[in-house]
Order: C-alpha cells, then sequence, then structure tokens
C-alpha cells in the first residue's frame, strides 16, 4: 500500500493499494461497461475474471474508490497495462500520476523487458513514465474484436 498526501490538489491523502480485497467490483464494472471506450458493454462476470487474474490498483480517497488499473503480466518479460481510470469528479487532482508511481515501483514488476499499453488521450500522463510510440509498431500485430462486448453469445472461456 502506497499513501501520498497531496495537499496541493485539496486531497489530504491519496492511498494506492494492489490489495484486490479493497476493489469495489461494481464500481470498477460500472466504470467500464458505461464510460470506458475500450470495453464499453463489458460483462460483470468478466470484469470480475479480468480483475482475479491481473495485477490490480486502486486509488483510494477516505476509503472511497476513485480510481483503478491493472497489470497483465508474465512478472519476468513482459507486462500490459490496461483499464486505467480516474472517476469523472476526481480527475486533474494528480491520482492517475499516483496510480502510475505504484504501478512502476511494484516490485514485481521490475526488470521487465517490455511494458505496454494502449491510449488514445493520455499520451502526456504516460510519457512521464518513460512510455513511448513503439519502437517498430510494424513488428506488432493484434487480433481485435472490436464488438465482442455487445454480441449476447461472448462467454468466459477457460475455467
Amino acid at each position: 500500500m502506497i499513501m501520498m498526501k497531496n495537499n496541493s490538489k485539496n486531497i489530504d491523502l491519496i492511498v494506492v493499494s494492489d490489495d484486490k480485497t479493497l476493489i469495489n467490483h461494481s464500481l470498477v464494472y460500472e466504470f467500464l461497461t458505461n464510460h470506458s471506450t475500450w470495453a464499453k458493454g463489458i460483462s460483470q462476470q468478466l470484469v470480475d475474471k479480468s480483475i482475479e487474474n491481473s495485477l490490480c490498483f486502486g486509488a483510494y480517497i477516505n476509503k472511497q474508490q476513485v480510481g483503478f488499473c491493472r497489470v497483465i503480466s508474465d512478472y519476468t518479460t513482459f507486462a500490459n497495462l490496461v483499464d486505467m481510470f480516474v472517476l469523472p469528479e476526481f480527475r486533474q487532482k494528480g491520482i492517475s500520476k499516483q496510480l502510475m508511481k505504484a504501478v512502476i515501483a511494484h516490485p514485481d514488476l521490475q526488470g521487465l523487458r517490455r511494458f505496454t499499453l494502449a491510449t488514445s488521450d493520455a499520451h502526456g500522463v504516460y510519457e512521464q513514465f518513460d512510455f513511448k510510440p513503439l519502437k517498430n509498431p510494424g513488428s506488432f500485430m493484434e487480433i481485435y474484436r472490436q464488438n465482442i462486448y455487445s454480441n449476447s453469445t461472448s462467454v468466459i472461456k477457460g475455467k
């Protein structure tokens, strides 16, 4: 758990924690399914499974969750930062930076060869933590199913 004073932004204490028992699954689900551009329509079941299988970080003010992100990693060579958000009423207060400081400092994420993320509008935040555009974007490929969560037939596989 990381506690950071942030008096200059009218917030007394921001707590950032990787304790999954503190995560408000309903809040994460509600934000992702209704307010994100990347996971619109995702089910509660998929959100719960993604939290279960990731290194998660929550940002809290007075024990109220105000931000979230998770990292998908093998903890040895590669990590991908996903689902980063701060609730709208708490933005512009340095919370995303506090989340990123906690992610970058996490002991399980040290010494990785590659750490990736995708963003449409927060490049400036991530650049402060040494993220840069892909060095060789032509070498990356993906399977991208843009409307997968709006398809009522999508199900969880595995388990």
